[in-house]
């Protein structure tokens, strides 16, 4: 392989693999071409739209109300928490490509970061579906929806958009609500998927701390205040909404500053 090879074409590949086991194989075959110098980041080709990533048929995508919900103790529950989780981590192995794919002429680093991040979703996406399999199911038993790559879309026109609100919020959001999927976890002594979800957690502060870095970044290069603009895109996007309890130790891990967690926490009140 010659490095004329570019990570966007490949991103692209990526993108548009339908089946999950070749796409967790193709980011780990190809993250390590990149770590190794083996691919480049120019590229010529025109960035494409992309309504839909590759996917397989199964989950069915449903509106987030109809996505059904069980209780925690019971197996069939657990099976629907994993499911849950699963498909998350398979539509963030797509955003952290789309990341890379979408938005060019930026540092070199940027691609690492996001590779990175690739390679460690792919590699939760793979531990929660060998979780589904312990438990008797697979991908695409249960019905999923789509909000994250909604959100990719509506943010595919500015790397600055993207990092506030896809890695900032969304992806934020699951270090908010983690902690309490681990107690009843605990409290149902499934310790096997608790320790998964362990994993996650430590790498998704990760994550986040990459969508952190680089917004304040291209704010940095553009002169705006990194922490106004993200309110005011709260504001433009989502009509202010992120919802409450926020885990205040692991959103300060993840870039945020405690101002910001103050105007977040104010603008939970008034909902």
């Amino acid at each position: 392989m010659n490095k004329s090879l570019s990570i966007f074409e490949i991103a692209k590949r990526c993108l548009e693999c339908s089946d999950p086991k070749e796409k967790v194989f193709l980011t780990h075959f190809y993250v390590r071409k990149w770590n190794d110098g083996l691919l480049s980041n120019e590229s010529d080709s025109v960035v494409e739209k992309m309504p839909s990533p590759g996917r397989p048929e199964k989950p069915e995508l449903v509106p987030p109300s109809k996505v059904a919900k069980r209780p925690m103790h019971t197996e069939e529950g657990r099976q629907a928490l994993v499911h849950a989780i699963c498909h998350i981590e398979f539509n963030a192995i797509n955003l952290a490509w789309d990341a890379i794919y979408r938005f060019r002429d930026m540092p070199e680093s940027y691609y690492t970061d996001w590779l990175k991040v690739a390679d460690e979703e792919a590699y939760h996406f793979s531990l929660l579906r060998e979780r589904l399999n312990d438990l008797g199911c697979d991908y695409g038993d249960y019905e999923a929806h789509n909000g994250l790559w909604e959100m990719a879309c509506k943010t595919d026109h500015d790397v600055m958009v993207r990092m506030a609100l896809v890695p900032r919020v969304l992806e934020a959001r699951g270090l908010d609500v983690t902690p309490a999927m681990m107690n009843k976890l605990r409290q149902a002594k499934d310790l096997a998927t608790l320790s998964i979800l362990e994993v996650i957690l430590r790498d998704e502060i990760g994550h986040v701390a990459v969508g952190s870095q680089w917004f304040k970044y291209v704010c940095e290069q553009r002169g705006l205040n990194p922490e106004s603009t993200f309110m005011d895109l709260l504001q433009e996007y989502m009509r202010g909404f992120v919802k409450g309890p926020f885990y205040e130790e692991a959103r300060l891990q993840a870039g945020f500053s405690k101002n910001e967690l103050e105007m977040l926490k104010i603008q939970a009140g008034k909902i």
